[in-house]
């Protein structure tokens, strides 16, 4: 860096002599600084001491007239900012240190240092070099910002614009490992917001477009990095400005600022309106309520090493006036700032979520109106890392990214006549319970992460939704919570003897602790309601796209034509038509257990006669062998059966021994189940078969719609596969998932699992997707 010097040079500071006295006396005048030495040099001095290897790549700077060299000591530790170094007002010659006046008094005002002699600078000279100074630095900035754009980071319709976080770092223009912080502006439209960060950021580039029109020219937000400041610049659209979207426009305002650390507040009103206080206390009330948990939930998602403040940011009202006089200035002893809390205060309004608010005023009596003032305020407050520390670009854009994605969705503007510029509607879920019509407490899109709807008050009963739902009074009272469903079968029942057990006695009520509870129909007369007696009641929201409530015993069609359509399919092959193959079968299956089945009963009983495709066989309710009709026409009671008192059909043996008493051991009656297994096939076998002749008799597709559980997708709205999305014609069958209720085709539709909280306890046809789900479905 060492060069000749020139005649012209010297005596350019005869006052500054060399500080080193390496190759001269000492005498020599001070041509070079070198702020890694810390000392002034010669010529000489300074060419001999660079030399060195280990001082070659210093720092040097030729001094120009009027030089004052910089505290030595201070390092902007005295009260100045972080950073900034103040300069040298003398030098002491014995400690051989530059000392501004705050170090001086702190070093030298006592003991033996207030002896040392010292060489005052020049200071009239201090100011032509700091003006020299300030003028080399602001032209470097200037020319920092030439190249600086702005592009389009959201639009009107709360879009993102940048694909991912390495795209919103190659339009920002800065390095991915640069901390910066985001400085935003908001103000009624026509304010001049963007004119105002081109001036106070790029030097009166229009970085961000301006115009004269009426026309609004900012839509969305805009975003640029100013790499003086380390910043980046946010613009946003002017509040009273947007006709369409509206609701949509002001939610975007708030992401805004939850991403930000300092916020402007333009106002070029002469007196600052109401419409500040309720937008900035509106705002921080809506931040508080909605935005600390998603972003504290976003810091814990994405792993951030910087963690997203949820207090929120530094705000600076930037009021420009023309006619009347700045917030304050009429009476000085009142600060601005506690004039606007009182403000506040007085609306009803409070701004906690701003970790502060400060007023910066400027009144323009002449045109171009001054912003030094407004970006000296923003530099300091910038510098101020205590409440919100600068983080690197891709976590601003994941704090972006994850409220959009949570708070987003239309808002009618038709339905939006409030009082707030947040209302809740803009972050809350916008479903509204079907029963009672209050809405959802949770954020929106919370089904996203698999959390339910809520709602901060109790439901009413709704008979269009039956939305009341039983658990187990006797687990309430253990300190359990055990919800039961009526079904039409009890688990441990077959599928078809649940059936007659439902045709008899009707649905059941089943704990997975107790076990059966509850018959509706067990006793001839006198059954109590089950609130009564074994489960408690809760009135429960019904929200609109879920499946409702799981007290489905309306499915015994379905599973009687679940039954019908396999058996028919099971006897197709035979020449008969399968009316009797499936009675006969049927019967078996619900029968007691002293009774021969259909299957060995190939003769009367009695007479011999043999029994052809077309006969039908009558079972004695006495002795439970096969007869003919002829042979068995008489009735009389069988109660050691379990007949009860009213006549049954008999054989003609056992009516002629009518005064003889069965011997009916006690083993065999708990196998046939008593009196009430005898009931169950009275009625069963009258009603069952009779439903099942019917609907053999008649083709599937005439029966299937009114045998369809209520939470089945109707046959006539299936167009195609769920899953697929196969078109469903003549040769691609529907069928129905027991779990969810959709259509899907065969192949998607195979799987085969018990769906108990439906009603199906035994293996049944299910979705592909369904049957992945864990735990009992």
């Amino acid at each position: 860096m060492s060069a000749q010097t020139s005649p012209a040079e010297k005596g350019l500071n005869p006052g500054l002599t060399c500080q080193e006295s390496y190759a001269c006396s000492g005498t020599d005048e001070a041509i070079f600084e070198c702020d890694e030495c810390c000392s002034l040099q010669c010529l000489r001095c300074e060419e001999e001491l660079h030399r060195q290897e280990r001082l070659r790549n210093h720092e040097r700077i030729r001094l120009k007239p009027g030089h004052v060299p910089y505290c030595d000591l201070c390092k902007g530790l005295n009260g100045h900012s972080p950073g900034v170094r103040q300069r040298a007002i003398v030098r002491c010659q014995t400690c051989k240190i530059n000392l501004c006046l705050e170090c001086q008094k702190r070093t030298h005002s006592g003991g033996n240092k207030r002896r040392h002699p010292v060489t005052v600078y020049n200071i009239s000279n201090l100011q032509e070099s700091l003006e020299a100074e300030a003028m080399d630095e602001e032209s470097k900035r200037q020319k920092m910002t030439e190249k600086v754009v702005s592009f389009l980071l959201v639009d009107e319709n709360e879009e993102i614009q940048v694909t991912n976080e390495e795209d919103f770092i190659r339009k920002l223009d800065c390095k991915p490992d640069q901390h910066l912080k985001v400085v935003s502006i908001f103000g009624n439209t026509g304010d001049g917001k963007s004119h105002t960060l081109n001036h106070t950021f790029f030097y009166g580039r229009e970085v961000f477009k301006t115009s004269p029109t009426q026309e609004s020219c900012t839509v969305g937000v805009w975003a640029a990095y100013d790499p003086v400041h380390k910043v980046a610049v946010i613009d946003t659209e002017g509040l009273l400005g947007a006709t369409v979207n509206l609701s949509q426009r002001t939610r975007l305002l708030l992401k805004v600022l939850a991403i930000s650390d300092l916020v402007i507040y333009r106002t070029h009103a002469d007196r600052l309106h109401n419409d500040l206080f309720k937008f900035l206390g509106d705002a921080s009330e809506a931040y508080l309520k909605h935005f600390t948990k998603e972003l504290k939930a976003t810091t814990a998602r994405c792993g951030l090493d910087v963690p997203l403040s949820t207090l929120g940011p530094a705000v600076i009202i930037f009021h420009e006036t023309v006619h009347t006089q700045l917030l304050g200035s009429d009476h000085h002893s009142e600060v601005p700032e506690k004039l606007i809390q009182d403000r506040f205060r007085k609306l009803g309004r409070f701004p906690e979520a701003f970790s502060s608010i400060h007023y910066k005023g400027t009144r323009t009596y002449n045109p171009p109106t001054d912003f030094s003032g407004l970006r000296r305020a923003l530099e300091q407050l910038l510098e101020n890392n205590t409440t919100r520390s600068p983080r690197h670009p891709g976590v601003i854009f994941k704090a972006l990214k994850a409220l959009s994605d949570r708070f987003s969705g239309e808002i009618p503007d038709d339905q939006m006549a409030h009082s707030s510029f947040f209302p809740d509607e803009y972050f809350t879920c916008s479903s509204l319970c079907l029963s009672c019509g209050v809405g959802c407490k949770n954020s929106m899109n919370h089904g996203k992460e698999g959390v339910p709807h809520e709602a901060q008050s109790r439901c009413r009963y709704s008979h269009q939704y039956d939305n009341r739902v039983y658990t187990c009074k006797a687990c309430y009272e253990r300190g359990e919570e055990v919800s039961v469903v009526p079904k039409t079968s009890a688990s441990t029942d077959s599928p078809w003897m649940g059936l007659a057990k439902y045709a008899w006695s009707g649905y059941v009520i089943e704990c997975p602790n107790c076990g059966v509870v509850y018959r509706s129909r067990q006793y001839w007369f006198g059954n109590q309601d089950p609130v009564d007696t074994v489960v408690r009641t809760e009135i429960v929201h019904v929200w609109p796209g879920t499946d409702g409530f799981l007290k489905d015993n309306n499915n015994a069609a379905q599973r009687l034509l679940d039954g019908m359509n396999f058996m028919a399919q099971s006897v197709s092959e035979l020449s008969l038509g399968p009316t009797k193959a499936v009675t006969s079968w049927l019967t078996d299956q619900i029968a007691p257990a002293y009774w021969r089945p259909n299957s060995q009963i190939l003769s009367c009983n009695k007479c011999a006669t043999s029994f052809k495709d077309n006969d039908t066989k009558h079972h004695c309710r006495a002795c439970g062998e096969g007869f003919c009709d002829s042979c068995s026409s008489k009735t009389r009671p069988v109660p050691e059966r379990g007949w009860g008192p009213a006549p049954v059909r008999v054989c003609d043996n056992c009516y002629e021994a009518r005064n003889v008493q069965l011997d009916v051991t006690e083993a065999q009656g708990d196998d046939e189940g008593g009196t009430l297994i005898a009931r169950k096939v009275g009625e069963a076998v009258q009603n069952t078969l009779g439903a099942v002749v019917t609907a053999i008799d008649i083709p599937l597709g005439l029966v299937k719609d009114a045998a369809r559980p209520a939470y089945w997708v109707p046959d006539h709205e299936i167009l195609h596969c769920h899953n697929c999305r196969k078109e469903f014609s003549i040769k691609l069958s529907k069928h129905h998932c027991r779990a969810c209720g959709q259509g899907f085709c065969d192949e998607c539709s195979h799987d085969r699992r018990a769906v108990p909280s439906r009603g199906w306890d035994h293996p049944v046809r299910v979705c592909f997707n369904c049957n992945k789900k864990p735990g009992d479905l």
